[in-house]
């Protein structure tokens, strides 16, 4: 699964690296332990260009009666988004790329999980794939919310979980937001694992554990800081 990551470059560097614009006041600032619930910056297809904006992490589907919702749908297993209610339509025409330049997981078992720190070799910003849905509130609020997709972990990220992010290569990232696509055929070929020899892990400390720490002690190497 995918529960933490990290997205630590200026606004001005995303906006370059997806060539879009920003459709708000400029509020965005580094994030070194982004958690669900939180609103995190997504990317999307307005039509005629890519769009930079804020989703809350947690899909909330437009049918549902309650938003807690949104804390049962962090994650969406690829194979099955055809399928899941929550996720068909968003599939077909409701697709994002969430920006990172690292995800958290534990290693091990029990009570004495070791958090990991995962990333490109490249230290490059990479594109998880996700979903968005609107949801209306009785009192008519509307809350865009997304979902992390995740796949089966590649030979590196196997080791640590079973699951990862699907990282989308960049050369198929206009091809996930193209809007014309809306056929499940098309589109699960582009929903696998990243390769194993692009990436890197490295322990950090368990602070990471705690949504109150979000600082740069967070992505130091655990072996720095004892």
């Amino acid at each position: 699964m995918c529960g933490r990551y990290t997205i630590t470059v200026t606004l001005e560097e995303l906006m370059l690296r997806y060539d879009t614009y920003y459709q708000y006041p400029a509020r965005y600032s580094p994030k070194y332990n982004v958690a669900p619930g939180q609103q995190v910056m997504a990317i999307v297809h307005d039509g005629e260009k890519n769009k930079l904006g804020e989703l809350r992490w947690g899909l909330i589907p437009e049918w549902a009666k309650d938003e807690k919702i949104g804390y049962q749908m962090l994650n969406a297993r690829s194979e099955t988004l055809a399928e899941k209610p929550a996720f068909r339509k968003p599939f077909e025409r409701k697709r994002c790329l969430i920006p990172a330049d690292s995800f958290y997981d534990w290693k091990g078992t029990g009570r004495h999980k070791q958090p990991m720190r995962i990333m490109l070799r490249s230290r490059e910003i990479f594109s998880m794939a996700g979903l968005y849905d609107t949801w209306t509130a009785s009192d008519g609020t509307r809350i865009s919310t997304c979902t992390v997709i995740t796949t089966e972990s590649n030979e590196m990220m196997a080791e640590i979980h079973e699951r990862m992010p699907v990282i989308l290569p960049r050369e198929l990232e206009a091809a996930w937001l193209d809007r014309q696509v809306t056929s499940p055929d098309k589109l699960r070929p582009l929903l696998r694992p990243y390769p194993s020899d692009q990436m890197m892990a490295y322990a950090v400390s368990t602070r990471v554990g705690n949504v109150r720490n979000d600082d740069e002690l967070c992505i130091e190497p655990l072996s720095l800081l004892l």
